[in-house]
Parts: C-alpha cells; sequence; structure tokens
C-alpha cells in the first residue's frame, strides 16, 4: 500500500456523539430558561413594589385619618405662637417626634438653650429605646433604608407593624408605611400653617385627633389577639401615672407598663410546666 508523505495517514474526525449533542442541547436549554427566569424576576419587581405601595396605603389610611387632622393642628399653633408656616413643615420633616413637636413650640419662641431641649426629647422621646426591641428592622434592607426606618419609629409605625398580621410584611411595605405615615403628618402640619389665620385660635376639640388615633389602634390590637389582660395593665398604670407623676405621665406609664408586662412574663413562664424529656431508647 502506498503511504502518504511521512509515512503516517491523517485520522479522520470522528462524528460528533448523541450524548455530545445532548449535553449541548441540554446547556442551551439551561441558559435559555435561566435569562427567561431572570427577565420574570425583573418583570415581577416592579409589581411587587407596587404592590407593597397599595398595602402599606390600605395600612396607613386608618392611621391617616388621625395624622393628618392633628397635623393641621399643630400647624395652627406654630404660626399662632408667632413662627412662620414654614417652621411646621421643618418641625415635622426634620424632628418627626410628634408629641415633642408640640412643646418645641414653646421652647423654641421662648429661645431656651439647647441642653434644655435636649433634656426634653431624651424624657419624652426615652420609650423609642424599649420600641427597637421589637421592631422589625431586621427586614429593612440597605443602610439608608434602615436609617429612615430607624428614625421613621413613630407610635403609630410601630402599633403597625408589631402586631400579628405584620409579621410576613416585607421590608418595602413597611418603608412604604412609615413614609406615607410621614407624608400624612407633614401635609397636615403644612396645611394647618398656611391656612392657619383663617382658623380659630380657641378651636376645641382638634387637639382630641391623637387621643382618638390611640384609642383605634388599641381597638384594632385587641380585636386582633382578644387579650384582656395587656390593656387592662395599660389603663392601670396610666392612672397610676397620671395621679403619681402628672409632670412625666407618658415616660412613666411607658415605665410601669413596661415592667408590668416583664413581671407578668416571668409569672407565666415560672407557672407553665417544661416539657418532659422523652425516655431514652
Amino acid at each position: 500500500m502506498n503511504s502518504a508523505p511521512g509515512g503516517t495517514l491523517p485520522r479522520p474526525v470522528p462524528p460528533p456523539t448523541p450524548a455530545a449533542e445532548t449535553n449541548a442541547c441540554d446547556t442551551n436549554a439551561t441558559e435559555t430558561n435561566a435569562a427567561e427566569t431572570n427577565a420574570a424576576e425583573t418583570n415581577a419587581a416592579a409589581p411587587t413594589a407596587r404592590n407593597d405601595l397599595a398595602a402599606a396605603l390600605r395600612d396607613s389610611s386608618s392611621v391617616g385619618l388621625g395624622l393628618f387632622p392633628l397635623g393641621i393642628a399643630f400647624g395652627v399653633l406654630v404660626v399662632h405662637a408667632g413662627l412662620s408656616w414654614w417652621w411646621a413643615t421643618a418641625f415635622t420633616a426634620l424632628v418627626y417626634a410628634g408629641s415633642l413637636e408640640f412643646l418645641l413650640i414653646g421652647l423654641v419662641v421662648a429661645v431656651a438653650p439647647l441642653a434644655q431641649i435636649a433634656l426634653t426629647a431624651l424624657l419624652v422621646n426615652f420609650r423609642h429605646v424599649f420600641y427597637a426591641l421589637s421592631f422589625p428592622l431586621h427586614r429593612v434592607g440597605g443602610r439608608f433604608g434602615r436609617a429612615y426606618s430607624t428614625f421613621a419609629m413613630t407610635d403609630e409605625a410601630y402599633a403597625l407593624t408589631t402586631g400579628r398580621q405584620a409579621r410576613s410584611w416585607s421590608g418595602r411595605r413597611i418603608i412604604w408605611l412609615q413614609v406615607l405615615c410621614q407624608f400624612y403628618w407633614v401635609a397636615g402640619a403644612t396645611a394647618g400653617a398656611l391656612f392657619g389665620a383663617l382658623v380659630p385660635a380657641r378651636l376645641v376639640g382638634l387637639d382630641f385627633a391623637l387621643t382618638a388615633l390611640f384609642v383605634v389602634l388599641a381597638v384594632d390590637a385587641y380585636r386582633a389577639r382578644r387579650d384582656v389582660p395587656t390593656p387592662a395593665l395599660a389603663l392601670v398604670c396610666a392612672l397610676a401615672a397620671r395621679f403619681l407623676f402628672p409632670g412625666q405621665m407618658l415616660l412613666a406609664a411607658t415605665a410601669l407598663f413596661t415592667a408590668g408586662l416583664l413581671a407578668r412574663r416571668a409569672l407565666t413562664r415560672h407557672r407553665t410546666p417544661a416539657p418532659k424529656e422523652s425516655a431514652r431508647a
């Protein structure tokens, strides 16, 4: 037989095996499925954000009915105290501390020292230290989101986000809820300050909106849990603080209520028998 130059014949290239073709098809199918999954997740992100906003709007609607008129009352008080209207917007947007803002009106008008203002803020808002123990901040993502959520952790936001119905809420839903609550407050205060001259200075009952708001929140909490001892304990602590510490009722009532809850939990745990260990085989 004649041989090719070099003494050897070139080896023919084997045709692709069915297994190689199958692997190539599987790889292409996997890449296609991954691309479709990423596209589906991207398309679903916007509706999810809209759903969180719509849900937060529903969750905060009852709170808004109390915050907006209370904000109007605050704005009216600001302009009637002799301050410019923009002070109401600045207080509600930058301080955002509810009852402290009402106290700040008199402190600012009297040009109180910063040390007195700082001490007042500490005493009035010290309850937020206890709020932080159970507020679902771990669900909120991002440094900016957590920073704002901490800043906007008001009584109303805490009451709504720590209930049993809020255990499945996402971080975006919590953020939207807090944004809407602050929007109601800022919008009401700005409107009250702008049109404060049209409102009588001795308008009676407008400041009761805050009390009515917390009554509604308490009723909703009772309907969700049907726990009679907790609201009864809160009422007893409020009455005791009213007569024993009239100058610092809110702080005293919060401290008494917290101590009562801790004592109740300790007694309940002591009375509840420990589960028996299963017998070893």
